[in-house]
């Protein structure tokens, strides 16, 4: 969830280069054979690689899928990778073939074709058996580090058994579409997406940035344009302030649309599972505009009726308008939406990586801004979503189970008080009673979890305080980062859908 940032180089990323064919470096100035003098011309020759060497690397053509190897990226240095799958080229020679590799030390998202040339093929490793591997890795790692794997490998999939997630990587494991235009940007995907069966051949795909269509050819796309007649993205623009817009679609008005964003969204989204039903779904374009029409930067999704109390299904900025605050804002919106309705909402989950990273800044930055400016004790509401789950409170606010289904029973808020005795209220005292989940909308799990992360909640004298010292408040708002843009409530047009019609 929350927009994807493209990883940053490892500064201690391999740098092995092949080995060199300069003769003078297979010499040490200190022990040269001729006593200094300049090697004679026939000591300059390059070395001959032996029959045998030869005879090894012809038997290596083609690499097996599964193979290890050192690979030059696009910072020219050589990284390890794994050989995920092969295709042979037109040209037909035993050594022609394209290989598409994983960077062991990267995401996903940067896997991509290579060929022989990229390869340092004196770095081959063996292919060996995965099961045997990973047993015989097991046995070495301890308990700990186990876990740790386990929880590295299905990141962004908790959803999925194991089973489940092999399916997933062996059907997405190769990037179909390698390129798409979109608008004035040519973009390079991140992940696989399942695009009709006639879409196989294609390594690049042209979208109409205003409905979304998408051709194989430029020719098709330049027709396209003449006769398109839309300048914004379908449905209703509840929202602009500045050059930005936002619009609602209906999934079930719209369809074609709605399916298209879809598609378009999953070459960026590794974790997302694409619903063709798009019925169900409401969908907010934001778009900068400009003379030209209403240009799409990125978009969520939300249900139109959930029984979980989401209100963010999925969120996307697109790669070139991503480190601009947009992501920021597209959480922030489906907040202010869910004001609007009278509830407290959560994203659905499993949220990813960068998703829980990017919703953790946003809640802390609404939290902890509330508490600098209040001066009197906060409530957080405990839902009846938690009636059954007594242990909850018990871990992470240590406060007893059965004090928790009394409050619960009676319908009663959990109060938390101010432990910063510098305030000007003393601790206990009830000036002024407030609801965090009503002024933020945030759910009450979700508040819980985040002043716990944060370690500000403590249990004093049979009493949950919250450690509001202003200093460490602000520690914590400058570890948040920005808030990004912010969104003026007062340009916002909307009825909830259960109100319209």
């Amino acid at each position: 969830m929350g927009s994807i940032d493209t990883p940053q180089n490892p500064e201690n990323g391999s740098s092995t280069l092949p080995p060199t064919t300069d003769a003078s470096a297979t010499h040490d100035g200190d022990h040269n054979p001729n006593n200094g003098m300049p090697p004679r011309a026939t000591e300059m020759t390059l070395p001959v690689e032996s029959e045998v060497v030869k005879k090894r690397k012809a038997s290596m053509f083609p690499l097996e899928v599964g193979t290890r190897v050192l690979c030059r990226w696009r910072d020219c240095k050589y990284h390890p990778v794994k050989v995920i799958e092969r295709r042979k080229m037109q040209s037909g020679g035993p050594s022609d073939y394209e290989y598409y590799v994983h960077y062991t030390e990267f995401n996903r998202r940067l896997d991509e074709w290579v060929n022989l040339e990229h390869l340092d093929l004196d770095s081959v490793e063996t292919v060996v058996d995965e099961k045997v591997e990973d047993k015989v890795t097991s046995l070495k790692m301890t308990r700990h580090q186990k876990r740790k794997i386990d929880e590295t490998h299905v990141e962004g999939h908790e959803e999925l058994d194991a089973a489940s997630l092999r399916e997933h990587e062996e059907f997405t494991k190769v990037k179909n579409i390698a390129t798409i235009e979109l608008g004035r940007y040519e973009i390079e995907t991140w992940y696989f997406s399942p695009f009709p069966p006639e879409y196989n051949d294609c390594l690049k795909l042209y979208f109409c940035e205003f409905c979304l269509n998408f051709m194989k050819r430029k020719e098709q796309l330049q027709r396209h344009m003449k006769k398109c007649d839309l300048k914004h993205p379908p449905g209703d623009e509840i929202y602009r302030s500045g050059t930005l817009s936002m619009f609602e679609i209906d999934g079930k008005k719209n369809k074609v649309y709605g399916q298209n964003l879809c598609y378009l969204a999953k070459l960026f989204l590794d974790h997302k599972t694409l619903y063709y039903d798009v019925d169900l779904f409401l969908f907010y374009v934001l778009c900068e505009c400009d003379d030209r029409g209403c240009h799409m930067v990125g978009y969520f999704s939300k249900e139109k009726h959930s029984e979980e109390s989401y209100n963010l299904a999925c969120i996307l900025t697109l790669p070139p308008y991503q480190r601009k605050g947009y992501g920021k804002f597209l959480i922030a919106f489906s907040y202010e939406l869910s004001k609007k309705e009278g509830k407290v909402g959560t994203p659905e989950r499993p949220l990813s990586d960068l998703g829980l990273l990017s919703y953790r800044g946003y809640w802390t930055r609404v939290l902890l801004d509330i508490l600098k400016r209040h001066k009197g004790n906060i409530s957080i509401k405990v839902s009846n979503f938690l009636r059954d789950q007594d242990n909850f409170l018990s871990a992470h606010l240590l406060m007893p189970s059965s004090t928790y289904l009394n409050c619960v029973e009676k319908d009663m808020a959990v109060t938390v008080h101010f432990a910063d005795q510098k305030w000007p209220h003393p601790v206990g005292s009830m000036c002024q009673l407030m609801e965090l989940s009503d002024m933020t909308a945030i759910k009450a799990e979700d508040i819980l979890t985040t002043l716990q992360s944060l370690e500000l909640i403590q249990y004093r004298k049979g009493q949950h305080v919250i450690c509001a010292d202003p200093k460490v408040l602000d520690r914590h708002l400058k570890a948040a980062g920005r808030g990004g843009l912010e969104v003026d409530v007062s340009k916002l047009i909307w009825t909830p859908y259960k109100e319209q019609g």
